[in-house]
């Protein structure tokens, strides 16, 4: 007779182990829920920046606004009648570790914009004073500040922590002014475009307090991530340009936060990309602070090119990796506990 063979019992998991697991994915996408917002957001820029875009880009029909200057004196360092200045004739310039005030030709370029603004306060922000004005208005933020990995970070979340707390323009060392921003001042704030969207933060105009300045100042903590350890997108994604383009495209009403853009012949009109001239500045394009990744990037950036597919979709891979690294860390620490 023949032994009666039992049916293997079925596996099953654990139902301890099981809800163990759940948990810790539940824990780990709701840890990592901020990350997934902010490169959402940052991703999305391309798409979303242009949504109502005759709304806020400066122009004749919409703002009765000549932005080619040609019917504005050189020299008009007030909005004149009928506007108010909303931005107070205070020029903000920084320079922090290399000492480009010091250096002869930025002296002679900054001296330029002072010259052509006379009776306007003109100041000059170093590591020192920069770094006593942080702790004084900003104490909050005194630490990240202090922390951040490049130098060009602390320059641009500087920007956004001056022209809120004092308002006024603040400028790139390397624009050499051709004329004053008095037609500009009726305007609560003002940006240069920037290729191939949102603007430039070499150059920005803005009223004390203004609430869109504001912005860029608080969410500097949300956006402060290192990504693909690589120093162009750490510093375009969390205070450079981009950054700042992405709080612009978030905010609900974006009619006051103008941007000079260009004109059907001229589109690039008022772009500061490379060595060019626009109606208010020469920009003399100097760059220091881009690292060795930037040329690739901005190549890649180009339509047409050949390299584009397949590093767009090596970085994919790389993102998704690190993701799910981090992912499966925060379920072991979790079943450990």
């Amino acid at each position: 007779m023949g032994v009666i063979s039992r049916p293997a019992r079925a596996r099953r998991t654990h139902p301890v182990l099981f809800t163990c697991v759940l948990a810790a994915v539940a824990l780990s996408l709701w840890c990592a829920r901020f990350i997934f917002n902010d490169a959402w957001t940052l991703a999305a820029l391309p798409v979303v920046w242009s949504h109502n875009s005759e709304k806020f880009l400066l122009s004749a029909e919409s703002d009765g606004f000549d932005i080619t200057f040609a019917n504005y004196s050189a020299h008009q360092t007030s909005a004149g009648a009928p506007y108010d200045d909303r931005v107070p004739p205070t020029l903000h310039h920084i320079s922090l570790g290399s000492g480009a005030a010091e250096h002869s030709k930025w002296a002679e370029v900054r001296q330029s914009c002072v010259d052509i603004h006379p009776g306007w306060e003109a100041m000059l922000w170093t590591d020192e004073t920069a770094g006593a004005f942080v702790a004084e208005h900003f104490p909050e933020l005194k630490e990240m500040w202090d922390s951040y990995r490049y130098p060009i970070q602390r320059i641009d979340s500087l920007r956004y922590m001056v022209l809120y707390h004092y308002g006024g323009v603040i400028l790139d060392m390397d624009l050499q002014c051709r004329r004053a921003f008095g037609p500009l001042r009726r305007f609560e704030f003002v940006a240069p475009a920037a290729h191939p969207q949102g603007f430039s933060i070499g150059f920005m105009m803005a009223a004390k307090g203004n609430r869109f300045v504001g912005e860029l100042v608080r969410n500097l903590r949300e956006y402060n991530r290192h990504w693909l350890f690589l120093p162009y997108p750490t510093v375009m994604f969390s205070t450079g340009c981009h950054y700042a383009s992405t709080i612009h495209s978030l905010q609900p009403n974006r009619v006051d936060l103008k941007i000079l853009g260009g004109t059907k012949e001229n589109p690039n009109l008022h772009r500061l990309n490379g060595r060019v001239s626009t109606p208010i500045f020469e920009h003399l394009g100097s760059s220091s602070w881009h690292s060795y990744d930037a040329a690739i990037i901005y190549n890649l950036g180009k339509s047409g090119s050949k390299w584009q597919v397949p590093v767009l979709a090596v970085c994919g891979v790389i993102v998704a990796s690190v993701v799910v690294r981090r992912l499966r860390r925060r379920r072991r620490l979790v079943l450990r506990a």
